[in-house]
């Protein structure tokens, strides 16, 4: 019988505004229980380091050549730690209850196509700070052997779908930096791939304009009105005529049109292309499921959320607070089912998620005694 890890997910998301933590006690397999979760703001200091990283990743290839890949690495693995103690401190739980963490880090560069992606944080250093195995690197095999490298949530929406009162297909929508979308087939068939930027230009827009981090309850976004010409416009990429898998890097999409607009039309127009993009991506869908259960921060961005559902119509779009579950928690959620899995050397990644040839698995565990 698989032993039940009780294992903690922690991730800094494209966009970049804190750290997920979430407990999940699973053997990889199925989720025997999911505990609390919680997200630990990352200071302004650090996102600015962030962003001057990823901005030395574009122009060197994702090549860790520029000090500050260094420097925000360690920020990374600082500012995990950190959320991690005051997680554990806030919950009244030791740090020796924990079986294994599940560090994903900040993903600064993503070119599948190169054979390059590259996530921020020191997985060893973490173990050594924390005195427990950390499954970290989660990436790195599945692009090596030919793969996308991303999604990596979908073995976990897959376990998510058994414990729904729905019959199948049904579809995970996320919609963090990045937007990407799971389809778990009837027969626990998986398809799974990036669908075009969500979050991150919007959030990009009011960091720039007005110095907020995102677009409160969708106030903005609502107020808009969308510029269809330069949607239609974005919508032939050639992103979007390659089949399924596929995966993005967070500012693959040149979208600097909308920086001629109003703050208010300039968010509507980014959204309306992110709820087109979404759509688009339901078409590679061998049917159209009748559900999407919808997470991620751009959940609460009402202007989107409405602009989903004309778009996904007739099928039904639900954020995931509707079926029992935790919208902000869920990636992290899967970084701990995922070490989980590293753990008992189960694959993380399918064909039909990253493109590889085979169920492959991945990641790697650093332990106390190993780090350093």
């Amino acid at each position: 019988m698989a032993k039940i890890l009780t294992a903690l997910g922690v991730i800094s998301g494209t966009s970049m505004d804190g750290v997920d933590v979430a407990l999940v006690k699973t053997d990889g397999r199925a989720i025997e229980e999911i505990g609390p979760a919680a997200t630990l703001p990352l200071a302004e200091a650090d996102r600015a380091l962030l962003r001057r990283a990823m901005a030395a990743a574009r122009r060197d290839g994702g090549a860790r050549a520029d000090p500050a890949i260094a420097e925000a690495e360690e920020a990374v693995t600082r500012a995990h730690e950190a959320a991690i103690r005051r997680y554990l401190s806030e919950a009244g739980m030791p740090l020796a209850m924990l079986d294994i963490v599940g560090f994903h880090g900040q993903t600064v560069f993503h070119a599948p196509e190169r054979g390059v992606t590259l996530q921020l944080g020191d997985g060893e250093g973490l173990a050594r700070r924390l005195g427990r195995p950390v499954a970290w690197d989660f990436r790195s095999a599945d692009v090596a052997a030919g793969g996308e490298g991303a999604p990596l949530v979908p073995v976990y929406h897959q376990a998510l779908a058994t414990r729904l009162s729905r019959s199948l297909p049904v579809a995970f929508l996320n919609l963090g930096g990045v937007g990407n979308l799971t389809f778990v087939g009837e027969d626990g068939a998986l398809i799974a791939f990036d669908t075009g930027p969500a979050n991150a230009p919007i959030d990009d827009l009011l960091s720039e304009r007005l110095g907020k981090g995102y677009d409160e309850d969708g106030a903005l976004t609502a107020r808009g009105a969308p510029r269809r010409d330069l949607v239609d416009g974005w919508l032939r990429h050639a992103y979007f005529a390659r089949p399924a898998p596929k995966s993005l890097d967070r500012d693959g999409f040149d979208l600097s049109a909308a920086k001629a607009l109003s703050t208010e039309d300039a968010a509507a127009t980014l959204a309306a292309f992110s709820a087109a993009a979404v759509a688009r991506g339901a078409e590679l869908f061998p049917v159209m499921p009748a559900l999407f259960v919808v997470c991620g921060g751009g959940r609460r961005n009402g202007g989107l959320m409405r602009l989903l559902a004309e778009a996904l119509a007739p099928a039904e779009v639900a954020p995931a607070e509707d079926f029992g579950l935790d919208g902000d928690a869920i990636e992290a959620q899967a970084f701990a089912f995922l070490a989980a899995r590293v753990e008992a050397g189960l694959p993380l990644t399918c064909p039909g998620t990253t493109g590889v040839r085979r169920p492959l698995p991945g990641g790697r565990v650093s332990r106390p005694a190993m780090a350093g």
